[in-house]
């Protein structure tokens, strides 16, 4: 199948839309699929404000439009809000094109945080987005019946995976070569320094041992000179940051605002429970209390929900994680696509496997 994947979040980003559309389109191409990823980079930039890092597409409109005209691909998903999102959506809908979109970041609490603009206001602007398209895919139950309440519709399950050989099981927390001796137990944060995340609930956190943040964003020159005893990794090569996961006793989360929450999936994978707060990413992604195997501890209280994971034996986390897999998610993902044509159906033929994007 013809595939127009069109995004506003892909590489060199480092954030976890990225990873999750990196690792689809992978999986998608080793089907056999023909994959056509339309990026910002194929177009004029300018930085996103107060996100060092991200840059969006400006003016790309009669660009993408001349893009998608020439692929006509089979089936279209635009996989975020942004300016290149736009853009596709006032495209399908001029052409009379079915597509379908997903729900990736709460956006609306990140504008609210940022810039103290109404939840109503930007549920109601990405409200609008999703309304034409022919089903919204949406990584956690939770999050599907938080968007069923605030009236969307259209709304499909899906879910992520995790690379469990790139991200392979430590028994024990092991030193990393680079970091030197810490003082035990060591906790670990991965992802953007930025007012979503709300990660002084982490760097508050009274717990023994030794902190380490790894990623960068908005609040990092601030919160590095208020916290200095925390160490700071920045970014790393996933290989690397495989390692630090490794090395870690216990992965905090204080993020309530996940949809998902990726980095979980990856730190599990490497045996390091996670502690996080009972919110819609980390219930769905840890599992209940009534699951058989839980990847952590939720608990409204972060302190007790890290001592919890801290005594969380690390074969069940790396079990936990094994129950998620992109071959899967990938499956999930093109049983709900719809073609782009009224009337046409997807055909099962062989194709050349082709992505559009070099994914390294």
């Amino acid at each position: 199948m013809k595939i127009a994947l069109i995004t506003d979040a892909w590489q060199p980003q480092v954030n976890g839309v990225v990873t999750t559309l990196v690792e689809l389109v992978r999986a998608m191409v080793s089907a056999g699929h023909e994959v056509h990823v339309i990026h910002p980079g194929q177009f004029k930039t300018h930085p996103c404000p107060g996100y060092a890092g991200i840059d969006l597409a400006i003016f790309a409109g009669k660009a993408l439009w001349g893009r998608l005209d020439a692929l006509a691909p089979q089936a279209i998903h635009i996989a975020t809000e942004g300016p290149l999102g736009w853009a596709a959506r006032a495209y399908c809908i001029k052409r009379r094109l079915s597509f379908t979109t997903a729900f990736h970041t709460k956006f609306p609490e990140i504008l609210n945080a940022a810039l103290k603009i109404p939840l109503s206001w930007g549920y109601a602007l990405f409200r609008h987005f999703h309304r034409p398209s022919s089903g919204v895919l949406v990584p956690t139950n939770g999050v599907l019946r938080m968007l069923e309440q605030r009236g969307f519709r259209n709304l499909r399950s899906w879910t992520h995976g995790v690379d469990t050989q790139l991200f392979a099981f430590a028994a024990q927390a092991r030193p990393h070569a680079h970091l030197g001796e810490l003082a035990r137990p060591v906790s670990l944060f991965v992802g953007r320094v930025s007012y979503e995340k709300n990660i002084e609930a982490f760097l508050k956190l009274d717990a023994p041992g030794t902190k380490i943040v790894c990623g960068v964003g908005p609040l990092e020159v601030g919160l590095k000179e208020r916290f200095p005893g925390v160490r700071w990794l920045g970014l790393l090569p996933r290989s690397e940051l495989a390692e630090v996961y490794a090395s870690a006793d216990v992965f905090v989360l204080p993020s309530k605002s996940e949809t998902f929450g990726l980095v979980m999936l990856e730190a599990m994978s490497c045996g390091t429970p996670v502690a996080a707060y009972p919110v819609d990413g980390p219930r769905e992604v840890l599992g209940s209390g009534h699951s058989q195997v839980t990847g952590g501890v939720l608990h409204d209280d972060l302190l007790q929900a890290w001592y919890g994971a801290l005594a969380t034996p690390r074969h069940e986390a790396r079990s936990r994680a094994l129950s998620f897999s992109w071959a899967h998610a990938s499956q999930l993902f093109m049983g709900h696509l719809v073609p782009a044509h009224l009337g046409d159906r997807f055909v099962s033929s062989p194709v050349k496997a082709e992505v559009v994007t070099p994914l390294s």
